[in-house]
């Protein structure tokens, strides 16, 4: 169990073996007997590994072991195999204290994730997936105006999401699904920390589909662009476009998509988009409009304050009932969140939330 535990945090650190062993002061092939198993690190080599390859010592001696089946990468060509395989191990590694923790209470506090029945079973053109989006809202009961916090929309029906520190520019989100040596299986969704909310918020909706449309869609179909469709007329619905911009446009002015961008959580450049997609304008406008979207420079920063980071909170929350109720103790809890004792007692105690008032 440890041997495999320090082969996969080597390689979610992306460290060869004479990486590793230059950071912990042993040879290479002391980290290859590691892995091996024909020889088992000390307790101060345990720490050391644990640093280099910034992971908790708890890491090593976890007993919960979790796959993660069918993974689909939002990525661009340059974020490649290697950097897919480290990403999944470091997911992984995320994944299984959260696993860990629902096994602590005597019945789940989270809702077992279904698919909605009421859905197409069969999506042969894209322009199918603004009903496809409006089905599951209506499932979900989520209304036509905009989904005020998606995190939540989507850890309340029993997703697990992950923000990972992600740096590599072409890597933007992840989907698997988790599933723990019992059989249970758990959809896993993984964020890059590195972008503003609403190209996270893009991304999840973007996973969601890939989650919601598999083995729907006609073999004709590109399921990164139906998962895009999905994704824009999910955060903003068909006729939430016409309302807001009307049913026939000419033109459109930046400040209304800034305007939008703020009220939807979707970015200026997709509400663009979505103008285009919904007929308000035609494609000869959107083109124009976006080369002079292009040329502000845009598409690299958008202009005005940058939309919210998502933030994932239910596993915290969780970790804190679970302590409450006595199913974890102190050093559990402080473990599962990855902080020192000391911290977590602070934590505990609201002292930090103080010393902030205080200032």
């Amino acid at each position: 169990m440890i041997s495999d535990r320090i082969h996969q945090a080597r390689l979610a650190a992306r460290l060869t073996l004479h990486e590793l062993g230059q950071r912990v002061g042993v040879s290479h092939t002391a980290i290859q007997k590691y892995e091996k198993g024909r020889i088992t690190p000390s307790s101060t080599q345990l720490l050391k590994l644990a640093q280099a390859c910034g992971v908790r010592t708890e890491y090593f001696f976890r007993t919960h072991r979790v796959a993660l089946n069918n993974p689909e990468f939002r990525k661009d060509v340059t974020f490649g195999k290697k950097a897919q395989e480290a990403l999944k191990l470091r997911v992984i590694e995320l994944v299984e204290p959260r696993i860990e923790l629902l096994g602590a209470f005597p019945s789940s506090p989270l809702p077992v994730f279904t698919r909605p029945t009421a859905l197409p079973l069969c999506i042969k053109h894209l322009d199918e997936l603004e009903h496809f989006a409006n089905a599951v809202r209506t499932s979900w009961d989520l209304g036509k105006d905009p989904i005020a916090d998606l995190t939540d929309t989507l850890e309340s029906r029993g997703c697990l999401m992950i923000l990972i520190d992600e740096p590599h520019p072409g890597f933007s989100g992840f989907t698997a699904t988790a599933v723990t040596d019992h059989g249970d299986q758990f959809p896993v969704i993984a964020l890059s920390k590195q972008w503003p909310g609403d190209r996270q918020r893009f991304t999840l909706a973007h996973e969601l589909g890939h989650i919601l449309l598999a083995g729907r869609l006609t073999d004709d179909l590109n399921e990164e662009a139906a998962c895009n469709r999905f994704a824009g007329a999910f955060l903003a619905p068909k006729n939430a476009v016409l309302k807001r911009l009307g049913s026939k446009r000419h033109a459109i002015e930046w400040p209304e998509l800034h305007a939008l961008k703020h009220e939807f959580g979707l970015s200026m450049g997709g509400w663009l988009y979505r103008a285009k997609e919904c007929e308000v304008i035609s494609k000869a406008t959107y083109l124009k409009l976006a080369r002079r979207f292009s040329a502000n420079g845009w598409l690299t920063q958008e202009p005005g304050e940058p939309l919210a980071n998502e933030s994932p909170r239910l596993f915290e929350q969780l970790v804190y009932r679970a302590l409450g109720e006595r199913f974890i103790s102190d050093s559990k809890a402080a473990e599962l969140l990855r902080i020192p004792m000391m911290r977590f007692h602070q934590q505990r105690q609201l002292e930090s939330f103080d010393a902030v008032g205080r200032q």
